[in-house]
């Protein structure tokens, strides 16, 4: 094992998709993610703060397109929420304060995109200054 690989960041993220247009609008429109350019039938890629977000039909077996969950940091976990409801897009589960930090308490939630894929959002909720 080389000490050199040294990871700072995500550079890219690959999730796939069925319907490129479907997948798109959700991403676009509902996450708010900038859309930096597509290249149809099979690609769109998302900036999500400097990480490429890629969506992709399927580029061979299915069971090689197995995704993990990626987690996006927003503010107003509970707002959003009540948004996302109404725009009838699939809540896995409300948010809720997973754990209780030092300086802050970590709330996440969980959302389900047009392929069924599930999409964490998260919020770093500062305490309350005491």
């Amino acid at each position: 094992m080389t000490d050199s690989l040294n990871i700072s960041s995500i550079g890219q993220i690959a999730i796939a998709i069925t319907d490129l247009e479907k997948a798109t609008y959700f991403y676009q429109k509902i996450l708010k993610l900038e859309l930096l350019f597509d290249v149809p039938p099979n690609l769109a890629f998302f900036n999500c703060d400097g990480v490429r977000l890629m969506l992709t039909t399927l580029q061979g077996p299915e069971q090689d397109h197995k995704t993990s969950v990626i987690y996006y940091k927003i503010t107003n976990i509970e707002e959003i929420f009540e948004e996302l409801k109404s725009l009838q897009v699939d809540i896995e589960r409300a948010p809720g304060m997973a754990a209780k930090m030092e300086d802050h308490e970590l709330w996440i939630g969980f959302i389900r995109d047009p392929d069924g894929n599930l999409v964490g959002l998260m919020e770093e909720k500062p305490l309350p200054a005491t």
